[in-house]
């Protein structure tokens, strides 16, 4: 394979995102963690896979950054995982501590790589992975939106028994509990679910979405999510590695767009081998730009304080 992508943490989202990526057959794999052999235990386990889900891609396991020279992406799933009770931000001084480490090694073994950054707070981290990388904006960004967005799409095909498939939705904003998912912007065969469901039922889905990271916590009682949010970052892998010029909405730069400025936030982007290519500003509802503008600006006195 000519393309190489590193995922940073052989935890339950690291390992599954290693999956997905290897069963896509789209580009090797290496998994790195900083406890010894985990990374190389799960990588020799994935590559005995192969035969029989039939992938024919190199996996490597590593506790040394090293080994992800050459890689044209890097996904950062390194951190802790929340446990019940404990909010995203909660996560924020740990997980600094840890991007940091992991910006050293890569900074160092793969300068030229794109960041995709997985770990919570999400756009926080996305915010503090670009700043310590010295890459452009557009080469770092966040798997946010588009698990927000199959988390609602999966809500809407229950409530209405329709295929999946035929689901479409938009969410916008931080990755927690300020989300802006967009009714008149998810759609069914293209009808907005608006026009299928009374109002309640939508604010009972939107709802549903923000708290449905939350909601598997709960379950879990000892970890949280990963074949969603590993599902959901391999679609945006394959849309850099393949330049799809996916449209989906992810955790990006601001500049202006959306009347904010220096902050990491999800809103619709055009991903493709240069990574956010394009941002598309939506027109939105007075009530949903503020919302969006408030999920931002939480996310920006954050970074203000970790500055």
């Amino acid at each position: 394979m000519d393309k190489k992508v590193t995922v940073v943490g052989a935890g339950n989202v690291g390992a599954a995102c290693a999956q997905y990526l290897a069963e896509a057959n789209i580009c090797d794999v290496v998994l790195i963690d900083v406890v010894e052999g985990m990374p190389q235990g799960k990588a020799l386990d994935l590559s005995q896979a192969g035969p029989v889900r039939g992938y024919d891609v190199h996996i490597e396991g590593s506790n040394d950054y090293a080994a992800a020279a050459g890689s044209q992406l890097v996904v950062v799933t390194a951190g802790i995982a929340r446990k019940p009770g404990m909010s995203r931000e909660d996560l924020l001084n740990t997980n600094v501590q840890i991007m940091d480490s992991v910006m050293e090694g890569i900074s160092k073994h793969a300068p030229k790589a794109m960041i995709l950054v997985v770990s919570n707070p999400l756009d926080v981290m996305t915010y503090r992975a670009w700043s310590k990388s010295g890459l452009p904006k557009n080469m770092v960004f966040g798997q946010a939106g588009v698990l927000d967005a199959t988390r609602f799409r999966t809500f809407i095909s229950m409530e209405l028994g329709v295929a999946m498939t035929d689901t479409q939705a938009m969410v916008l904003g931080g990755h927690g509990d300020t989300m802006v998912p967009l009714p008149h912007y998810t759609t069914v065969c293209g009808i907005p679910i608006t026009e299928l469901m009374p109002k309640e039922r939508v604010d009972a889905l939107v709802q549903r979405t923000r708290d449905g990271g939350a909601e598997i916590v709960k379950f879990l009682k000892t970890g949280s999510a990963y074949y969603a949010p590993a599902a959901s970052t391999v679609k945006m892998a394959n849309a850099v590695l393949n330049d799809r010029k996916t449209l989906l909405p992810a955790s990006a730069y601001l500049d202006g767009q959306y009347g904010l400025k220096d902050v990491y936030t999800g809103v619709p982007v055009i991903l493709g081998k240069n990574g956010v290519e394009k941002i598309i500003e939506l027109k939105l509802e007075k009530d949903s730009l503020a919302a969006l503008q408030s999920s931002a600006n939480t996310y920006k006195e954050i970074i203000a304080g970790l500055k």
